[in-house]
Formats: C-alpha cells, sequence, structure tokens
C-alpha cells in the first residue's frame, strides 16, 4: 500500500554544496586569501596541471572542440580543490552521470540555496533532511591538511556557524543541524561539539575509520573527550562511507562501478570495529548512524559476529559479557536508500535501527521521485514499520521533534 499521508519523509543523508562566500564572509580579513575561496580557473591547459583531471577538464568544454570556459574551483592555502559539485547531478539521466559540475551554473540551485533546496524537497516528498558537507569533504577532513591550525579551526568554525545560523536556520523545521569537527585536536573537537549544541546541533559527522586519515584508531582512549560530549549532548556520530579516505579499491585495474558496489563494506568495518571495541562500554548512550552504508548487510554480518564472539573472546582483548549484536541493537542505526534486501530482513536489522536517505543531489538518489519509489519498496511493510523506517526512528535518534501544529 503506498505511504500514508500522514507519514513524512525524513532523509539522514543529503549533501549541500556550500555557497561561495561562505568563508569569506567570515574569517577575520587577515585569512581572506589562504582561506576557502571560490577563483575562476582556466581549463585550456594540460590536464593534470595543478591538479585538474582530465574528466574535468572535459566537463568545462561548452564551446565546441577545442575551446573551454573558465571552471569555478575552491582554493585553500593555495591548494586547488577543484570539484566544487562532486556527484551533484540531480535532474540529470544517468546517461549524462560520469562528468562533475564545473560551474554553479551547472547545478541545481537546491544545491546551494536553501530556499531553492525546501522546494526541490517539496516536489521530491521529502518533509526534513540532514546535509552533509561538499567542499570540506564528508567528515571535514580537508581541514586536516590545513598548515595554519589556527585557520583551519576557524573555517570548521565557519562552516558550522553557516550551517546552524544560516542554512538550517531559514527552514527549522527543514533541515536536522549538523556539525564538523577539528579533528587533529580531540579536546578543540569537544569544545565545538558543546558550543555547537548550545546553538541548537543535533549531529556530527565523523570519520568511519580514523586510521586511514592518519589518526589514532576507535581502539585507544584517543577519541574519549569527542566520544563523551557526544553522549552528553545526546548529538549521534554520522559515519559516511568514504569519510575515512579509503575507499574499497580491489585492484588499480577495476573500474570505478567496484568501488560504488562496495563502498558498503566501509560501513561494515567501521561496525565490526566498535562492536569489538570498548567504545560503547565506556560510553553506553553513545549513537552511531552508518549514512549511506546500507542495511542488507547487517544479518549476516551480526550472525558472523556473534559467531566470532561466542567462539573466540576468551583469548582477546574484547569485552566478554555482552553480545554484540546487543551492542548494534542499542547504539546502531542502519541507513538505507534503496534496498530491498534489508527492507524484506528489517526484523533481523531491528526495524527501530533503520532509517531512510534521500542522497540528493548526488547519482544514488532517485529525486525528483522518492516517496513514490520508497512506496514501492514499503508495499509489503506494515504501516507502523513503515513509518518508523521513514520518519520516528530519524526524529527520536536526532531529537528532531515535529513542530506543534
Amino acid at each position: 500500500m503506498p505511504l500514508q499521508d500522514h507519514m513524512q519523509l525524513i532523509s539522514v543523508d543529503d549533501h549541500l554544496i556550500e555557497p561561495p562566500k561562505l568563508w569569506t564572509d567570515r574569517l577575520p580579513k587577515k585569512f581572506l586569501d589562504e582561506g576557502p575561496r571560490i577563483v575562476e580557473k582556466d581549463m585550456s591547459h594540460d590536464a593534470g596541471d595543478e591538479g585538474l583531471s582530465k574528466a574535468l577538464i572535459d566537463a568545462a568544454r561548452a564551446g565546441g572542440e577545442g575551446t573551454t570556459r573558465p571552471a569555478q574551483v575552491w582554493q585553500y592555502e593555495g591548494r586547488v580543490y577543484p570539484n566544487i559539485g562532486l556527484n551533484a547531478v540531480a535532474g540529470k539521466r544517468p546517461q549524462e552521470y560520469g562528468m562533475d559540475p564545473t560551474r554553479y551554473s551547472d547545478m541545481l540551485p537546491g544545491c546551494y540555496d536553501v530556499d531553492a533546496r525546501v522546494a526541490d524537497m517539496d516536489i521530491d516528498g521529502v518533509q526534513a533532511a540532514l546535509c552533509f558537507p561538499s567542499f570540506p569533504r564528508f567528515s571535514g577532513t580537508v581541514f586536516l591538511e590545513g598548515k595554519d591550525k589556527e585557520l583551519a579551526l576557524l573555517s570548521v568554525k565557519a562552516w558550522n556557524d553557516f550551517h546552524l545560523d544560516e542554512w538550517a536556520a531559514a527552514h527549522p523545521d527543514r533541515f536536522i543541524p549538523m556539525i564538523i569537527l577539528p579533528l587533529w585536536d580531540p579536546q578543540a573537537a569537544a569544545a565545538e561539539i558543546r558550543r555547537c549544541a548550545a546553538k541548537g546541533a543535533k549531529a556530527i559527522t565523523f570519520p568511519e575509520n580514523t586510521v586511514g586519515l592518519g589518526l589514532p584508531s576507535f581502539y585507544t582512549d584517543h577519541w574519549d573527550p569527542v566520544f563523551r560530549a557526544a553522549e552528553e549532548t545526546g548529538m549521534p556520530l554520522c559515519m559516511h562511507f568514504g569519510s575515512s579516505g579509503k575507499p574499497p579499491i580491489t585492484s588499480p585495474e577495476a573500474p570505478m562501478a567496484v568501488m560504488i558496489a562496495l563502498f558498503g563494506t566501509n560501513s561494515m568495518d567501521a561496525t565490526a570495529d566498535l562492536l569489538f571495541s570498548q567504545v560503547f562500554h565506556k560510553f553506553p548512550n553513545l549513537k552511531i548512524a552508518l549514512s549511506e552504508g546500507g542495511i542488507g548487510w547487517v544479518p549476516y554480518l551480526l550472525e558472523r559476529i556473534d559467531l566470532t564472539w561466542e567462539k573466540h573472546r576468551w583469548y582477546q582483548n574484547v569485552n566478554k559479557e555482552v553480545r554484540p549484536s546487543d551492542l548494534w541493537r542499542k547504539h546502531f542505526y542502519g541507513c538505507f536508500i534503496d534496498d530491498l534486501e534489508g527492507v524484506v530482513r528489517r526484523e533481523k536489522v531491528g526495524v527501530d535501527n533503520i532509517m531512510w536517505e534521500c542522497d540528493y543531489p548526488h547519482s544514488d538518489s532517485n529525486w525528483p521521485k522518492s516517496r513514490q519509489y520508497v512506496t514501492e519498496l514499503m508495499q509489503d511493510v506494515p504501516d507502523d514499520e513503515a513509518h518508523k523506517m521513514v520518519e520516528w526512528n530519524a526524529r527520536r535518534v536526532f531529537n528532531f521533534p515535529r513542530p506543534a501544529k
């Protein structure tokens, strides 16, 4: 049966493209040249120059063979970050995928303009969304590369202030406010969590594997200040696949399709790491959302982890009293876009542990037909369970209640 009219769709994984003046409007004057800013880049030079790929150059060709138009790119401390609209292909046919936008005019305005985004959500039948960063990468790891850590910290705070005070505040019933962290300093990260919680933040984006970024693992106490602050403020850590910077590459010759198909394994890795670590035993109220990780793999992995725990816990440094699958149901939330296998096996995943995603404006999204697609996906699901998965679980996990009528 179709989703009932009273069921509101909440996407726990969308993306925004940062507007050009986000940092220039917020950083102190002395940092404006080195801070993130949009510059025009001549695309007529050879591929590979200053980090510009052949695909990006090809995407900029607009006036016929042999001609190019300037691209808009991010520049930060002199480094060029060319993909301003990474995978922002909403509104295009699959046959047109593969070339990322090189100018804001190549994208739907809803990618970077909050009012236009709400209009696109209305078209799609989506009530509310949680929006990840783009230029700073999904968990703000661009600022790990910053040489000037004062500038990097101010840049993190500028993104958070934009998201809390401008993007989410423009339509507070339509956006779940999210923040990024200064990952190089756990104490500063904890302070930023508390600062932003006081301003209304509801979610934190965090890498699904910190080791891939050259940072300490979940098995150390390095991240305890972050986990403690997240627990105390009631904000879930949203671990988006690929945020570790380590995509699942099987061989140098494999097409990108292999990596795309296997991206959910990043979430599997994070789940196994966290379930066998001491994190949830030290922080019993910490919540983890596996953004864009899918859910069809969850029943197998929980079965395998429990079997491993049963046979091998006695001689290893793992908790010997609490079954890993019990920890999953208390701490984890699987997030899916189109995962029929996971929906069919939802009881094994946990109906209370599932949330839906749109992924606008990326290629995995079903925009502008998300509500139609979810209706078809949920046609054999009882109304009460469908309502939990598309709305109520997200409102509970992110402390985002329906506004009073």
